[in-house]
């Protein structure tokens, strides 16, 4: 929550456009039947208690934008799997098998999804007989030695009030960019990054696999909002950290309305299959921090399997929030008057003029205006600060929605000005120029490396010296000995340690 500069014309250009606008605008439920059987319980990072026991169905973003290199298209991202220890072996990580991965757009503002891509996956093993996620350096995605692989497919349905009018396969068997083992393992993890890149027909382009957790905050805000005296602010918590991530480009006329009403609502949902065989939705997720700091505990599971037609019941969390509350509590900033018609308007409908659809049915996702060109430098607070082509006008990687949410939670479009941040105001990685966009996943092998050890391939090289083949028994002996010493206690752990690995090494290359 520290001060963060950015100019007066942003702060006027928000104001601007929903003055007039504020309006009770109470959510309608629409009283309609469901998609499919089931509805359940327990989606961002572990903010439910349901979902954040099973992180393989937790949805922890989504993004949504128009392409900065392709204008006429907009990217969906969504992602899944909190907190990925990058060294969390030897079970990688891998998307759930009987998990449908949806990403949901709604095309004319009436809260019900028109168009649902779903993702579906299959793991394939090719020697259970080892614990090995890997059996030696991975080149490709089709190598032998990458013993653990994922394929999925997409299926395209298109929907006219909830009800299926057709589906369409537009992916088969697309394989999943693998966990980022380490450097030994993957000595090249760019190619295979670009290897899981898939073009469907139609001018769409896919990617499924895991990468850097884009989200950048700290996360300490839940030790008595940082620390109760804003002594824990400045620190990415995230960094570090991996999530397993789904990105799917299409055009725009793909997904929206017509080029008059170019407006869409986006959002995710995972939908997980129970013991007599339906699928049962347990994740949900359209805009950042709803359901963490929005939503209270008797309501988080309830909506993570809920659906936006039906947010009539939430209405109260949002015109009547507990954080302004809190922040007053401890650092006596005061809280705007309630009703918060403000929240309402910015997050449930959109902004008038600029992302609202027409006759619009309040509800919680991602509201994108595609027909608004990229910025050439995007402004981390996005419209906030002037620059309409981000958040709340969907979600770039680069927006920083924890300043520009805290900002607007506190009053900034009701008069009260204010420049709050929890000083993290960028992702530690650089985000990619090109679809998906997206950094690379920091590699297991991260760390300090043993001692006598530079940053070279020396022990890795005397191993191979060490591992050759029968008929040179004697000399690798003496040189895996020569090696340990030479390295000191803790090269002879390393060297233990990687026994295995460098025997089936030696089994390829000799």
């Amino acid at each position: 929550m520290t001060p963060n500069s950015r100019t007066g014309v942003g702060r006027r250009s928000l104001a601007t456009l929903i003055s007039g606008a504020l309006a009770a605008g109470g959510l309608a439920a629409a009283g309609v039947t469901t998609l499919e059987p089931g509805a359940a319980s327990a989606s961002s990072h572990r903010e439910a208690p349901l979902i954040s026991g099973t992180p393989q169905y937790d949805n922890t973003d989504l993004y949504a934008f128009v392409s900065p290199d392709k204008p006429d298209t907009t990217t969906i991202i969504a992602n899944w799997i909190p907190f990925e220890e990058p060294a969390g072996g030897p079970n990688f990580f891998t998307f759930a098998e009987d998990a449908q991965y949806d990403l949901r757009i709604d095309s004319n503002g009436d809260a019900q999804e028109d168009l649902l891509f779903r993702y579906t996956f299959r793991t394939h093993t090719k020697n259970k007989k080892t614990f090995l996620y890997n059996t030696g350096p991975v080149e490709s995605l089709d190598d032998p030695d990458l013993n653990i692989t994922q394929t999925y497919d997409i299926e395209l349905i298109k929907l006219r009030h909830l009800k299926a009018v057709s589906s369409t396969k537009i992916a088969d068997d697309v394989p999943v960019a693998p966990s980022n083992v380490g450097k030994a393992s993957m000595p090249d993890y760019d190619t295979l990054r670009k290897q899981a890149v898939h073009e469907l027909a139609g001018g769409a382009t896919t990617f499924a696999g895991q990468a850097d957790d884009p989200f950048f905050l700290d996360l300490r805000v839940f030790d008595l909002l940082y620390g109760g005296n804003l002594s824990e602010v400045g620190n990415d918590t995230l960094k570090g950290y991996n999530v397993n991530s789904v990105a799917l480009q299409v055009p725009n006329h793909m997904i929206t309305e017509s080029a008059e009403q170019p407006v869409v609502g986006i959002w995710s949902t995972t939908r997980r299959k129970n013991a007599q065989g339906h699928f049962t939705q347990v994740s949900r997720l359209g805009s950042p921090l709803v359901n963490e700091v929005v939503n209270p505990l008797k309501n988080k599971d309830t909506f993570n399997a809920s659906t936006p037609r039906d947010d009539a019941r939430f209405l109260k969390n949002v015109t009547n929030p507990e954080l302004p509350k809190l922040i007053e509590g401890i650092y006596k900033i005061p809280a705007p008057k309630e009703p918060r018609n403000d929240l309402v308007d910015v997050f449930l409908k959109g902004v008038e003029g600029l992302n609202q659809p027409p006759h619009v049915t309040p509800s919680e996702m991602l509201r994108l205006n595609t027909s608004i060109k990229p910025a050439a430098k995007p402004k981390r607070l996005g419209v906030l600060d002037g620059d309409n082509a981000g958040f709340p006008n969907g979600r770039r990687l680069t927006d920083d929605v924890i300043d520009a949410s805290l900002q607007v939670v506190e009053g900034e479009l009701v008069g009260a000005k204010n420049d709050l941040g929890d000083a993290v105001d960028a992702n530690d990685k650089e985000f990619g120029a090109a679809f998906p966009y997206l950094a690379n996943p920091t590699e297991g092998s991260r760390g300090p490396l043993a001692k006598g050890v530079d940053g070279g391939n020396d022990v890795r090289n005397q191993l191979g010296d060490a591992l050759r083949p029968a008929g040179a028994q004697g000399s690798d002996n003496t040189t895996l000995i020569a090696a340990s010493a030479g390295a000191g206690a803790g090269g002879i752990l390393l060297i233990g340690a990687a026994l295995l690995w460098w025997r089936r090494m030696r089994d390829r290359a000799y």
